[in-house]
């Protein structure tokens, strides 16, 4: 038998001869994880007594971390705005500096409303909003926490991201009101002649697809669309840490051997489906910024904007549908 000081003391001895990247918060979180505590308890317990079967458990996470694989695959949780997202190797793991893309998206609609002379109060009354490449639903699913009134469609080219995104979205019981494509960017969201968007077929139906019935007019126009898209350059992969470059999904990472390709894309479809005075939130790579901001120079743009993250470096490009 050891105890709860011992194992902790082991699991953080290993993984800093590994080299692990904040050694002490993987440790931590594993025994947590393993446990079924809170951090409070663990240090109230130093000296509690593991089981064998919770400590071979928990020796075994902690070789696997060793290894490579991220804190949050082996805890199969990450926590972003608030809120714990289930995450799987089929998802990018939600990152902080993306909370910037939710600040950003809720000024600049709550300065919408100031514009229009409404209430400050937002609650997303009428609002029709765009996640796209939702990968694990943390952007849809935030905001529609935020925004209890808005209709959300999140979209992703990954079915496998699509059913983790749906577990979470049902976790945070805002099932009823975001709804999933399984598409290229916003490619199934037709500007002309959709009589309906059809989310995938819930996990174990036999039944037909079920659709949200929408209007020619609501296929059309978006107030928000929002986007984390891939910007990593494939070019740049030998310089990621391993814990990304092996073990998160490919399809979520790269944006192409520049990492900006995608932007092009996505810019001229938002266009196309955002509502006069509609806003589109984009989160910037760390080098995109001077590749990406003359694609809102066009005719189509205004109020275009940057917003930088704590590290101070460009992360969250915003603009306004002409």
């Amino acid at each position: 038998m050891t105890d709860v000081r011992s194992a902790l003391k082991q699991g953080l001895a290993q993984l800093r001869e590994a080299q692990v990247p904040s050694y002490t918060l993987a440790a931590e979180l594993l025994l947590l994880h393993v446990l079924g505590r809170d951090r409070t308890w663990i240090y109230a317990h130093p000296e509690q007594e593991i089981s064998a079967a919770d400590a071979a458990r928990y020796f075994e996470l902690i070789v696997r971390r060793a290894s490579g694989e991220p804190t949050q695959h082996l805890t199969g949780k990450q926590e972003f705005w608030g809120l714990e997202f289930e995450v799987t190797p089929d998802v990018l793991i939600p990152r902080p500096e993306t909370e910037h893309v939710i600040e950003v998206a809720l000024d600049r609609l709550a300065v919408g409303e100031l514009r229009a002379g409404r209430k400050q109060t937002l609650t997303g009354e009428g609002l029709q909003i765009a996640d796209i490449g939702t990968g694990s639903g943390c952007i849809a699913i935030a905001l529609a926490k935020e925004l209890p009134h808005a209709v959300i469609f999140a979209t992703d080219i990954s079915c496998a991201a699509l059913a983790v995104a749906r577990r979470n979205a049902t976790r945070h019981s805002v099932s009823d009101r975001v709804h999933f494509l399984e598409c290229s960017l916003i490619d199934k969201v037709p500007t002309v002649g959709a009589r309906y968007i059809v989310p995938l077929r819930p996990e174990g139906s036999n039944s037909g697809l079920h659709g949200s019935r929408i209007t020619e007019y609501e296929s059309r126009f978006f107030d928000l669309i929002a986007s984390n898209p891939p910007y990593v350059g494939r070019r740049e992969a030998a310089t990621l840490m391993r814990e990304v470059r092996d073990h998160e999904p490919e399809i979520a990472l790269y944006g192409g051997e520049e990492g900006y390709e995608l932007y092009a894309g996505l810019i001229t479809q938002s266009a196309a489906h955002l509502k006069p005075g509609g806003i589109l939130v984009l989160e910037l790579g760390h080098n995109s910024l001077p590749a990406v901001q003359p694609l809102l120079d066009a005719i189509n743009w205004t109020n275009v904007g940057v917003t930088n993250d704590l590290a101070g470096m460009p992360r969250v490009l915003t603009a306004e549908r002409m």
